[in-house]
């Protein structure tokens, strides 16, 4: 790696000097809070800039605008801080981030909020599938729709969805708490291990060891407040809850026979 003036430019496998490996510095800041618009700029421009601002310009409020559907911006924060993406985002944006409160504006592709550690993500519209896989922490609102597999391996954190989800919503999850306001798809909390989801609308199907289970007042107080906090008025009676009924817990030890009745 090598200085030219202000600019530090890394190289690729063939020796050749990589531009867009630095942030090109294009935001606009006033006091803690910035703006830039993203048209134009390469992804990794983009984060570039972000961590510029977030990590080195002492700025705690970032409105990213034209993202253009790009793929994985804003992964790795790893602060408390306000990022607002005017427009949307393609696959594994937000992935791996720890604090942030984001929103965007649009829609999102595959695999948003990744292994999100704690935080607030809020996307105005709609989701692909993967929403939230494996996150840990935080609250993800989705006012839109999610498709397949959203909150697979979930291991903690809230998802709460405006619309519908895909199939095979809740496979493998481990804990944390889904709340889907409209509709399911077949295999909802297939092969789940521990958690809970609550489903406002009708459910095509369970997957295996998904059981439904009867609301307690705990259960009304806590969706209550989750649709209170992001603006969702639905009340709390219409929706059924689901959770693993635990006969995969010992899979491994049980006899063949004892197996096929289970899947």
């Amino acid at each position: 790696m090598e200085s030219v003036g202000e600019r530090a430019l890394t190289y690729d496998a063939r020796g050749l000097a990589e531009p867009d490996a630095v942030a090109p510095k294009v935001a606009e800041i006033d006091g803690s809070r910035a703006v830039f618009d993203a048209a134009g700029l390469s992804t990794r421009q983009i984060n570039l800039e972000l961590r510029r601002l977030l990590y080195e310009s002492g700025v705690d409020e970032v409105t990213v605008r034209n993202p253009g559907a790009k793929h994985s911006l804003g992964v790795g924060i790893l602060r408390r801080c306000k990022l607002r993406f005017e427009g949307s985002l393609g696959y594994f944006g937000l992935g791996i981030i720890d604090g942030p409160e984001i929103t965007v504006t649009g829609r999102v592709g595959w695999s948003v909020c990744e292994n999100m550690m704690s935080g607030v993500v809020v996307i105005e519209r709609n989701a692909g599938s993967l929403t939230g896989a494996a996150i840990r922490g935080g609250d993800l609102v989705i006012r839109g729709s999610v498709g397949a597999r959203t909150g697979i391996d979930q291991k903690g954190g809230t998802i709460l969805v405006g619309g519908n989800a895909g199939l095979l919503t809740g496979f493998m999850m481990q804990r944390g708490r889904q709340i889907i306001c409209g509709d399911a798809g077949n295999g909802l909390g297939d092969s789940m291990y521990d958690g809970t989801i609550y489903v406002g609308g009708k459910v095509a199907g369970l997957g295996i060891d998904c059981v439904e289970a009867e609301l307690t007042d705990a259960d009304h107080e806590v969706l209550g407040r989750k649709l209170g906090i992001y603006g969702f008025d639905q009340p709390t009676s219409g929706f059924r809850k689901f959770v693993c009924g635990k006969k995969l817990y010992n899979y491994d030890s049980l006899e063949p026979s004892e197996r096929k009745l289970i899947l």
